[in-house]
């Protein structure tokens, strides 16, 4: 059984005005989405900028979650790390807290082959006993999952379940679940691409969209579950235009601009990250009314 079906909140960090994690506003925003349809929060992501937390802020911010979403939807934590030793212990560590699942980029930086990635996800897996998605995102990393190495995992591997693909290459994730059978819980890991991706056997996406309109990304994927094929591809199709804005500076410098302007006071970004230029924001702000949410 997947660790959810539907749309799942790759969520942000609030940010105090010192730059400190805000942790009642994070709270705020889980009621948020427990109350408006999101199906799973994924919390310490490349979204909630995870690369600029210490290992203390990480695991605190892991154990929060945990704790503010009281069970009311699947936690999936972001433990990955360009170091197998440190997504070992991070791994371990929100298995302990009670994390539902366990979400682990592909290592960065240094990268690896694809020997080196069996390696990787292996070690990490026999030591954290929770489910894992594995998450391919090679234009943030520079390392790619291949197909076989992703059907080599799922197969051999008990607690590696599913995959958060974001490389954007619908032959590639089709290439995925022909070597797989099938049997691995696929995410998109691409707002414009989340129908597609389930076209082919996904169970839903790990969202940006969702910070700013939950329901209508878990209706996306509602629908298409329901056999409202045709409802789910207009909801998507309509959502095209903001899904571009939020991706026209780095993410997620774009989301949280939209749910400050939306009255979330969510704070800022931690360096190097900075604030999206006037005229991103403009236009933004014309796809958020366009779609109605601002």
């Amino acid at each position: 059984m997947a660790i959810f079906t539907g749309a799942g909140v790759a969520i942000i960090t609030p940010f105090h005005a010192d730059g400190s994690i805000n942790y009642e506003k994070l709270e705020e925003l889980i009621d948020y989405h427990c109350n408006n349809g999101t199906d799973s929060i994924v919390i310490c992501g490349t979204t909630g900028e995870s690369a600029t937390m210490t290992e203390e802020e990480h695991l605190d911010c892991i154990k929060k979650t945990i704790d503010f979403t009281k069970g009311r939807v699947p936690v999936i934590a972001g433990t990955g790390s360009n170091c197998t030793r440190t997504a070992i212990e991070l791994s371990k560590a929100a298995a302990e807290y009670g994390a539902d699942g366990l979400l682990v980029v592909t290592p960065y930086y240094n990268k690896a082959t694809q020997a080196g990635l069996i390696q990787h996800y292996t070690a990490v897996a026999n030591e954290a006993k929770a489910p894992i998605i594995m998450y391919s995102v090679a234009s943030r990393t520079g390392c790619n999952i291949e197909p076989a190495t992703v059907a080599h995992l799922v197969k051999n591997v008990d607690n590696i379940v599913g995959i958060k693909e974001a490389s954007g290459n619908i032959s590639q994730v089709a290439k995925i679940m022909n070597l797989t059978d099938g049997k691995v819980d696929l995410y998109s890991g691409n707002d414009d691409q989340i129908v597609p991706i389930m076209s082919l056997g996904g169970k839903g996406v790990i969202s940006v969209l969702s910070n700013i309109a939950p329901k209508e990304t878990h209706d996306i994927c509602a629908k298409f579950f329901e056999g409202d094929v045709k409802g789910s591809m207009e909801l998507q199709l309509n959502a095209l235009p903001l899904i571009e804005q939020l991706f026209c500076e780095v993410n997620p410098i774009p989301v949280k601009k939209a749910m400050n302007l939306m009255g979330m006071e969510v704070g800022g970004l931690r360096m190097p990250l900075t604030e999206l230029t006037e005229a991103h924001t403009e236009t933004l702000k014309k796809a958020m009314k366009d779609f109605g949410i601002l």
